[in-house]
């Protein structure tokens, strides 16, 4: 009996010390992430400090030159904010499949935002952004001012709080609304152009659909062309050249059009006709490599999952180059606006975007990115639903294809509602997909008279355990939370920047 009481009592000792030591292992935890979250609030304030100097050093003295500076820190601080958020879903589904590393990932992004922002971002954008307000309805260039620099405070400060709460959302989208709101609040609901505002509130819509069909369509090619097939080796070798050629002719035409057209804007036939050269000579190319890699691979998914990974990491670092050169104009657009009419004294339709305003607007996004973007990669890559290589290759496949068709079509779609869309619709896809391959099987067991509460083979390895029971492969939580914050991005991003425009212009009059 003592020596019962004794091993009773040690147990509960250990066990007690367990639970200290686990609670002890969480406070740590916590207390290591709350330090790294101050430490790179530490390190944006800093960078905005550097923006200050910088812009100082470039403006000097003037009459308007207290005005840019302020200017230029909000537009370092929407850069930032673009960083943390917009590029995630340039490198998410890579990193959720193990393409890349967290910091491979942070580095490649990086450098190819940097030089897309710099090398090919728009040296002339429209004052307006997507031309939802018009000028001529400001009453001086002072109005215009405030309105500009209200609208891309509202829109920093709305994807901000997006990415607080894990949201990815869309900048172009919180920037529209920022000067629609600001627009409003100076001239009047006339000034607005609502017909393009239609365009706009229907691409909430069509862009996550578009994307989701797009990259579920080029899953099911995979999935019954080469994992569902007996020999996958053999299935791979005809159709992974075929597939990679495709995202190169893909990606070759999305960089003309987004990522090169400062520099070069070729008619569609030349597009054209460069795509299908490089859909050609890239299927010429990559067919012996595959080839020479399928010598002695095992006949097995994982196998053929890593004849993906390259031309996946190639897509996250031409989607972030694209990404850099088309949207820092978000950053930096509303800043160049301010700059050329406190310059002209006038509002201009469009208006030259200084060096030096480009440059805040590529290293702030590189900034944001590595202090505060990893909490949306994970959310993109990882969290929504699983990814592997083969899947990230869709969805990236699946946002070079519909933005080259919107912009064929002249649909105003967003680079993230695409990307997220592509997540989801990949996500769904599985379990449609694993749901038929359960029900298939135990309807072939019934046939055959056996026990249809056996075990699934070894290679479904995703199914639910009974036909009843559908097995949930994309988290319905971040479903709900992201479709709502696109939808109240728009009116959100509109009432802050009219809330700001009113308080601005009642302290300025």
């Amino acid at each position: 009996m003592t020596v019962l009481r004794q091993w009773t009592d040690g147990d509960v000792v250990k066990k007690t010390l367990d639970k200290d030591l686990d609670r002890i292992a969480r406070i740590e935890s916590q207390t290591l992430q709350a330090t790294q979250t101050y430490k790179a609030l530490a390190l944006a304030l800093l960078f905005l400090l550097i923006v200050w100097v910088f812009s100082a050093s470039i403006i000097g003295s003037g009459e308007h030159s207290t005005l840019i500076i302020v200017a230029a820190i909000i537009g370092g601080y929407m850069a930032l904010n673009i960083g943390a958020n917009d590029v995630a879903n340039n490198v998410g589904p890579a990193v959720g499949s193990k393409a890349l590393s967290m910091v491979g990932a942070l580095i490649i992004a990086a450098i190819f935002e940097a030089a897309g922002a710099i090398l090919a971002g728009g040296d002339v954008v429209s004052t307006i952004k997507k031309g939802i307000i018009d000028p001529a309805g400001m009453d001086n260039s002072q109005i215009f001012i405030w309105a500009m620099m209200s609208a891309l405070f509202a829109a920093a400060a709305w994807v901000n709080i997006a990415t607080w709460v894990g949201a990815p959302v869309s900048t172009t989208h919180a920037v529209v609304g920022g000067v629609m709101g600001a627009g409003i609040a100076a001239a009047g609901f006339g000034v607005v152009n609502w017909p393009t505002m239609y365009k706009i509130a229907a691409s909430w819509v069509i862009s996550p659909v578009m994307g989701g069909v797009i990259a579920a369509f080029f899953l099911a090619i995979i999935k019954f062309n080469i994992i569902y097939k007996e020999d996958k080796v053999a299935a791979s070798k005809k159709w992974v050249p075929i597939l990679v050629a495709i995202m190169a002719a893909v990606f070759s035409s999305y960089l003309i059009m987004k990522g090169l057209k400062r520099i070069w804007k070729p008619d569609m036939i030349v597009i054209c006709a460069i795509a299908i050269a490089i859909l050609i000579g890239t299927w010429l190319i990559v067919r012996p490599i595959i080839a020479q890699a399928a010598i002695g691979m095992e006949n097995r998914n994982k196998s053929v999952r890593a004849l993906f990974t390259i031309p996946l990491i190639f897509s996250a670092a031409l989607l972030s180059f694209a990404h850099g050169a088309n949207d820092v104009a978000n950053a930096v657009g509303p800043l160049a606006a301010i700059v050329g009419t406190t310059d002209s004294g006038a509002i201009a339709g469009k208006v030259g975007i200084p060096l030096w305003v480009m440059v805040i607007g590529a290293f702030g996004i590189s900034a944001g990115l590595f202090l505060f973007g990893p909490k949306l990669i994970r959310t993109v890559g990882e969290q929504i639903t699983k990814m592997n290589p083969m899947r990230a290759f869709c969805v990236a496949l699946s946002a070079g294809i519909t933005v080259l068709i919107a912009s064929a079509l002249g649909l105003p779609v967003s680079s993230t509602h695409i990307a997220v869309g592509a997540v989801f619709g990949v996500g769904f896809f599985r379990e449609w997909d694993t749901e038929r391959r359960a029900r298939n099987f135990r309807n072939d067991l019934r046939a055959r008279k056996i026990n249809p509460d056996s075990n699934l083979p070894d290679d479904i390895t995703e199914e639910p355990a009974t036909v009843n029971r559908r097995k949930k492969l994309v988290r319905r939580s971040h479903l709900m939370t992201i479709v709502a914050a696109w939808i109240i991005t728009v009116p959100c991003a509109a009432l802050l920047s009219a809330g700001i425009f009113l308080i601005i212009s009642t302290f300025m009059s």
